[in-house]
C-alpha cells in the first residue's frame, strides 16, 4: 500500500473539514485531512458558542474543535498538523503537497474557508473576542442593551447593523465615506429603523479599554478631528477573502472568489468537492459548514463508488 495515497483528502480542518473527515472515515475508505499547524479552523478564535446543536451549556470553539478532532481520529481519518501549500488538479489522482510530502488523492473535499478582513489596528487584535467581533450572528445576543457599533459600508454592514438592533439599545454603522454602497432597499431599511445612527466619513483609529472593549476612537476623514464613542462592542463588517490561493485558477470561482458548486458540493472539476465557507458567501455558520462537509464527503464517497 502507497502510504502516501489517499481515497479521500479533505484539505482543511474547520466544522466543514473534520464533518468530512467524519463521514469519509466511517464510510470505509482511507482518508487524510490537511489540517495546517493548529486544526481548527475560524473557530479557534471563537469564544463561546451558544447555538451549535447537542450543547445544553455554552461550548468554546477551541473545545469544541477538539472533540472533533479527536472523533475524526477514532474513526480513523488521519490528521495531519502540517499546511498544504500545493495543489495539482490537472491529472488524476491528484497530487497535494501538504508540509515536505506529496500526497495523492481520488477524490478531494476543500474545505479551506474564508478569512474575515480586518481593519488592522494593534488595539483591534488586543481586543478580539473581547468586544470585537467579525460575526454579528455568532456575537450579537452577548450585547443585550448595550451600545454596539458596525463598521462598514456594504450589503454586509447594512444586513449586521439591522439584524443587531434585534439586541442593541443603539446601533452605530461607521462609515468612511459620505454615502453608503449598499443596496438602495436595505439603506432604507436603516434610515427608517430610529435604533441606527450612520456615522459617515468616520474611520476607526483605536479601541479602548481595559479587560474588555469600552469605547472606540474615530476620525472624520475630511476634518481629522477625532472623537470617542462610548460603547460595548464593535462588529467588522468590510468582507471575507475565501481560502483559495493554493488552487489557483484550476477551480470556477463567484465575482467574491468563492468556489463556485452545484447542490450537491461538486465543484467544476469531477472528483472535486466543496464545503463551508470556501463556497458559502452567507451564513458562515459552523453548523451550515458541518452540513455541506457532511454532504460533500457522501458525494465524494458516491463518486468512488461510481469509478469502481
Amino acid at each position: 500500500m502507497n502510504e502516501n495515497h489517499f481515497e479521500i483528502i479533505v484539505a482543511g480542518a474547520g466544522p466543514a473539514g473534520l464533518t468530512a473527515a467524519i463521514y469519509a472515515a466511517r464510510g470505509g475508505v482511507r482518508c487524510a485531512v490537511a489540517g495546517g499547524v493548529a486544526p481548527g479552523g475560524q473557530l479557534l478564535e471563537t469564544t463561546d458558542i451558544e447555538n451549535f446543536p447537542g450543547f445544553p451549556d455554552p461550548v468554546t470553539g477551541p473545545d469544541l474543535m477538539i472533540r472533533m478532532i479527536k472523533q475524526a481520529k477514532r474513526l480513523g481519518a488521519q490528521v495531519l498538523q502540517e499546511q498544504l501549500s500545493g495543489c495539482d488538479l490537472s491529472a488524476r489522482p491528484f497530487t497535494l503537497t501538504v508540509g515536505s510530502k506529496k500526497l495523492t488523492c481520488d477524490a478531494l473535499v476543500i474545505a479551506t474557508g474564508a478569512r474575515a478582513r480586518w481593519l488592522g489596528l494593534e488595539s483591534e487584535t488586543r481586543f478580539r473576542n473581547k468586544g470585537v467581533s467579525g460575526c454579528a450572528t455568532c456575537d450579537g445576543f452577548f450585547f443585550k442593551g448595550k451600545i454596539i457599533a458596525v463598521v462598514g459600508g456594504g450589503d454586509t454592514a447594512a444586513e449586521d447593523a439591522l439584524f443587531l438592533t434585534r439586541f442593541a439599545e443603539k446601533v452605530l454603522l461607521i462609515h468612511r465615506r459620505d454615502q453608503l454602497r449598499a443596496a438602495h432597499r436595505l439603506q432604507e431599511k436603516l434610515l427608517a429603523n430610529p435604533k441606527i445612527e450612520i456615522v459617515y466619513d468616520h474611520v476607526p483609529e483605536e479601541f479602548l479599554g481595559g479587560e474588555r472593549l469600552e469605547a472606540l476612537r474615530v476620525k472624520n476623514v475630511k476634518t481629522g478631528e477625532k472623537k470617542e464613542l462610548k460603547l460595548s462592542a464593535v462588529f467588522i463588517a468590510i468582507g471575507h477573502d475565501p481560502e483559495t490561493a493554493v488552487f489557483g485558477d484550476a477551480l470556477k470561482k463567484d465575482a467574491g472568489g468563492y468556489l463556485v458548486t452545484d447542490a450537491r458540493c461538486a465543484t467544476s472539476i469531477e472528483g472535486v468537492y466543496a464545503a463551508g465557507d470556501v463556497m458559502d458567501p452567507h451564513y458562515r455558520q459552523a453548523i451550515v459548514a458541518a452540513g455541506t462537509g457532511c454532504m460533500a464527503a457522501m458525494e465524494a464517497l458516491n463518486y468512488l463508488q461510481e469509478r469502481k
